[in-house]
């Protein structure tokens, strides 16, 4: 069983939704990443999702395609960003890490050579915005063989066919884009998204975390009442922009959020 099984049995046991917060590896600097990590577990986080910079971060706003300018500042490789995830591992082997970004860096390690070095770094699962599952045939197997889950996403423009078609391919959880729109946008209707995650549910038995537009305590309440998991990624990181020659600063910020959010989902 992968720790991203584990984490929502375990959830689900205990009543409780996962929450999900995004950060970029390497923003503001490279030695700011395993900290904040480890903070976020502290804070009330039960799956991290980690982007790997990229200089196109085509589904991503301006808050998240900044944070990879950021990183990027910094020359931070995928190789960089793996490391990350296996010191964070020397003390930590039980939160859930999901690489989350694009498939060029992937593309050209090499699948084989990819997924052997997450698996060895201690990934647990690989979401690759612009992999659809028509074109994954030759990857999935590969990412599999090595114990690392594929999460794909689904938007509300998702047919039921598709969504079938996705969800068959899927593994550990599928995200839910909540809107129509990029990284970073605010027009959260939970109402929408309730009705959109009971057709979902007619085509898998898969977490379903919801992402995109949740802000503070609030709207994570709010989603964490109608899917399996909360992902959270534009606040967290305006935080570090705010105060990214302040690193201590903008850590205790993120803390302060996560922790608000694991408060509220929790009532």
């Amino acid at each position: 069983m992968s720790r991203i099984k584990d984490c929502f049995t375990a959830l689900e046991a205990a009543g409780r939704k996962a929450l999900i917060p995004y950060i970029t590896a390497g923003d503001p600097a490279p030695e700011v990443t395993l900290p904040l990590m480890h903070d976020l577990v502290a804070a009330g986080a039960d799956i991290i999702e980690l982007g790997i910079p990229f200089s196109d971060p085509m589904a991503d706003g301006p808050v998240i395609q900044l944070a990879m300018e950021r990183a990027l500042a910094h020359h931070v490789s995928l190789e960089q960003v793996l490391d990350m995830v296996r010191r964070f591992r020397e003390d930590d082997d039980k939160t859930p890490v999901v690489l989350m970004g694009y498939l060029n860096p992937i593309e050209r390690m090499g699948y084989a050579a990819f997924a052997e070095a997450a698996a060895k770094s201690g990934v647990d699962g690989i979401l690759t915005v612009d992999l659809p599952p028509e074109e994954a045939q030759d990857v999935l197997p590969v990412f599999k063989a090595q114990g690392l889950d594929s999460i794909f996403l689904l938007s509300p423009t998702t047919t039921k066919e598709r969504a079938r078609l996705i969800c068959e391919q899927a593994s550990g959880y599928v995200y839910y884009v909540s809107l129509k729109g990029v990284t970073g946008s605010s027009a959260l209707n939970v109402t929408e998204v309730a009705n959109r995650l009971d057709m979902l549910r007619t085509v898998t038995d898969l977490p379903i975390g919801v992402g995109f537009g949740i802000r503070d305590g609030a709207s994570a309440a709010a989603v964490a009442k109608v899917a399996d998991g909360v992902v959270v990624g534009s606040v967290l990181v305006n935080q570090i922009a705010d105060h990214a020659d302040q690193p201590e600063q903008a850590r205790k910020g993120i803390a302060a959020i996560i922790s608000s959010m694991r408060g509220a989902m929790d009532q």
